[in-house]
């Protein structure tokens, strides 16, 4: 057994308490065996986190990684001019070389800003299942099924892409890989579609995961069609299931949120992208206190415009009072909680607490910065004052991905460079 000890930091506990306090892992089995104090001499290697916050990793539950070539090319338009004027059409010049590009900047910037698992819906897939593997984060990956304006037999075979794409790479990354079946919206995947593959989704024993409710533009036609929500209407198609997760819930009412809370099924919240599309204030507040569990997600960096956890979780406090009209909604415990073990519980995977026994999915945090200063409640520096550049190291499975802002898992200057001139190939072949 190999250890490593993460030494002199002050160590966020389950409870949303912080202490000082040593953290030794287990890095052949990626196991936090202890947390507690003077731990340094049980230890193989030490990672000093002296004036520091040790954390869990972030979990970053809803993003399409690969969007980060795309980061500032169609800015201030509302989504559905946004998604078929500017994005699909560059979207349908992608190849697998393309998004390895995307992938690799956007797993560096998450490694960076200490995420250490997240949820991803996007396009060749398996590429972006052995990026990750490479990279050594944890994710839960699913090719995004669209039928709009496909013919019957080219949505039929996206559809079984996708189910095909879930058994694929499930397991990739010694486990830390695991998949869900990932219907775009209710919107975007006719019925037909919905009925026939979610139960052979669920015969893989994978979850659901889709956008739902992100505009009021998507709740009206399902609602004049289908005469009902568009939550009841996923539930009607057997995909409103404990396990099962949905993006964005902005525009629930009271009876989708009781359903919600009723199926076990979970929310991402995302902020950013909510606001910067103007598709409204989701009632985080209020399905919180009907028992939904909520997390936290980025979207892409086309509409964010950065996959900072840390940047997300102080807009999901800050929009949170302002959709309750309640300073005191959404505090900055409930944030920590969500951006962590909350976004864990949500896509399904073990992550999001520091304890004996948890994944050693870690972050650590440098406090000693004038806007961190003085330290007079840490947990409220994580949600309104930490930065991304403020992460210090990241441990993902108990393997150090970046050590004092170094990223020891990937060439950061290549892959910026490589990002740089996919994205220009990729944006020249969508305008010819």
């Amino acid at each position: 057994m190999t250890t490593l000890a993460i030494t002199g930091g002050q160590v966020l506990l389950p409870d949303i308490t912080v202490t000082r306090a040593d953290v030794l892992i287990d890095q052949d089995d990626g196991e936090i065996l202890e947390v507690g104090d003077d731990l340094a001499g049980d230890a193989d290697e030490t990672l000093d986190a002296s004036e520091s916050l040790v954390t869990p990793g972030f979990v970053n539950g809803h993003c399409h990684v690969a969007m980060t070539l795309l980061r500032g090319h169609a800015d201030d338009k509302p989504l559905d001019a946004w998604l078929q004027e500017d994005i699909w059409p560059v979207e349908a010049e992608l190849t697998a070389d393309t998004v390895r590009a995307g992938t690799e900047l956007g797993v560096l910037e998450m490694i960076k800003s200490g995420t250490t698992a997240f949820a991803d819906m996007y396009f060749f897939v398996p590429t972006i299942a052995e990026t990750v593997a490479e990279a050594g984060l944890r994710a839960r990956l699913g090719h995004g099924v669209i039928s709009v304006a496909k013919d019957e037999e080219a949505a039929r075979e996206d559809a079984r892409e996708g189910l095909a794409v879930a058994e694929e790479v499930d397991g990739m990354g010694d486990g830390r890989i695991s998949s869900a079946f990932m219907p775009h919206s209710l919107t975007t995947v006719d019925g037909q579609y919905l009925e026939e593959f979610v139960p052979q989704a669920r015969d893989l024993g994978v979850p659901i995961h889709y956008h739902a409710n992100e505009t009021a533009d998507e709740v009206a036609p399902i609602v004049d069609e289908h005469g009902v929500r568009p939550l009841a209407y996923a539930a009607e198609k057997g995909m409103l299931e404990d396990g099962d997760f949905v993006a964005h819930g902005v525009h629930v009412d009271e009876s989708e949120i009781g359903l919600l809370a009723e199926a076990g099924t979970s929310v991402i919240h995302c902020p950013a992208s909510n606001m910067k599309l103007a598709s409204g204030m989701a009632p985080v507040q209020r399905m919180l206190e009907a028992g939904v569990t909520v997390g936290i997600g980025t979207d892409g960096a086309a509409s964010n415009n950065d996959l900072s956890m840390l940047d997300e979780a102080r807009d999901a406090a800050m929009i949170g009072k302002l959709a309750a009209d309640d300073a005191s909604a959404v505090p900055a415990e409930a944030v920590v909680e969500m951006m962590t073990r909350g976004s864990a519980e949500a896509i399904g995977v073990d992550s999001g607490r520091l304890e004996a026994g948890a994944p050693a999915d870690i972050a650590v945090l440098d406090l000693e910065s004038p806007h961190l200063t003085p330290r007079n409640d840490l947990v409220s520096h994580l949600a309104y004052a930490a930065a991304a550049s403020d992460v210090r190291h990241t441990i993902c499975d108990g393997q150090v991905l970046m050590r004092d802002r170094e990223v020891l898992a990937l060439d950061e200057a290549a892959v910026c460079e490589r990002a740089t001139e996919s994205a220009d190939d990729l944006i020249a072949r969508a305008e010819e």
